[in-house]
């Protein structure tokens, strides 16, 4: 069925077009009972307004858009993006703002969906996750001047607001508790290497070596999946003199990692300790418990949502807005390493 039209409502109505378009945006000029009855008329033929003409109207969309260029089956097992959607939608809901979520293959279509969705205003702002080096998202945002919050920082998101949490501060703070422990030979299981938080937590090891008195340091890229997970657990406990810790930058890296030093017959964590850089109920029921980086991912989404909310009320002004880093929680999975690992 087409979409109803003003002209449809007029006809159902009775009533000339200009009368529907004065009742329909609430202006002067036509009786209540006449605006009564369009209002009803429309409300039974299901009309909506056209999003191009709200737009020109100046009329908001109330949804907030956030598009991802990530597999949507690596997205489908993280519990850090299922949390962190459920605290901005919680966020938006309170204004009754809706959240727009499209999975795409990769930045090109991003942007174009940028473009799409300012165009017709589908959206009234935008939220940019995974922040890259030199990421091009920034100026294709910046130029629509559309509302939008990176998430993501410090730096390298132009004039638009953020809102992030340290990176190289928290992963500072893993390393210096394995090097406590005695470690000398850790290694990163990390994330993709354009993002630019692994590019800090990289960063942040390799700085790290000579402070702590490491031994072996060695950063290995993945794409956040279980597989490569598991991949890269594997080339490394299969050096010839392997590293006695592993960080790494999911709780599902962590628990595939688990699963392949079990299968390779090292013992976590008399031979080996891991640390998760999230937080998860995976990683507090797996066996053993894994040490990991806490924080409260719901609450995290939730002061996006409210960054982005009022970033829409009041676009002029950029907002930097630095929330708690997360805190290593200890459980099972590390100890001092064991005279067999060294």
């Amino acid at each position: 069925m087409n979409r109803p039209t003003i002209a449809d409502i007029a006809e159902r109505a009775g009533v000339s077009k200009g009368a529907v378009s004065f009742a329909l945006n609430g202006r002067p000029g036509v009786a209540e009972a006449t605006r009564a009855r369009i209002l009803q008329v429309a409300k039974e033929m299901n009309w909506r307004p056209h999003s191009a003409a709200r737009a020109l109207g100046g009329a908001r969309a109330e949804a907030v858009g956030l598009v991802i260029a990530r597999p949507a089956r690596t997205l489908g097992v993280e519990p850090f993006f299922a949390q962190l959607l459920s605290g901005l939608q919680a966020g938006l809901s309170v204004r009754s703002v809706a959240l727009h979520l499209l999975i795409v293959e990769d930045a090109e279509a991003e942007m174009e969906v940028y473009r799409e969705w300012a165009s017709a205003h589908r959206v009234d702002g935008f939220v940019m996750v995974d922040l890259k080096v030199r990421d091009p998202r920034v100026e294709v945002l910046e130029g629509l001047g559309v509302p939008a919050v990176v998430l993501g920082g410090p730096g390298g998101h132009g004039g638009l607001s953020s809102v992030w949490a340290d990176d190289r501060e928290a992963m500072l703070s893993v390393l210096e508790y394995l090097a406590a422990l005695g470690h000398r030979r850790v290694a990163h299981v990390a994330g993709l290497p354009g993002f630019r938080h692994t590019q800090r937590r990289v960063r942040a090891l390799r700085d790290s070596v000579r402070r702590l008195g490491l031994a072996d340091a060695v950063s290995v890229p993945t794409d956040f999946s279980d597989s490569e997970g598991a991949a890269a657990t594997r080339t490394l406990l299969s050096r010839p003199r392997r590293p006695t810790a592993i960080v790494y930058d999911s709780d599902v890296m962590a628990l595939a990692g688990l699963g392949v030093a079990g299968e390779m017959g090292v013992r976590v964590p008399d031979e080996l300790s891991i640390v998760a850089f999230d937080d998860s109920v995976l990683t507090r029921i797996a066996h053993p418990a894994i040490t990991a980086l806490s924080r409260d991912t719901f609450v995290f989404g939730r002061r996006l949502a409210e960054v982005m909310l009022e970033v829409i009320d009041e676009p002029g002004p950029r907002r930097d807005v630095r929330t708690a880093t997360p805190r290593l929680t200890v459980r099972e999975s590390t100890a001092p390493p064991g005279v067999l690992a060294e």
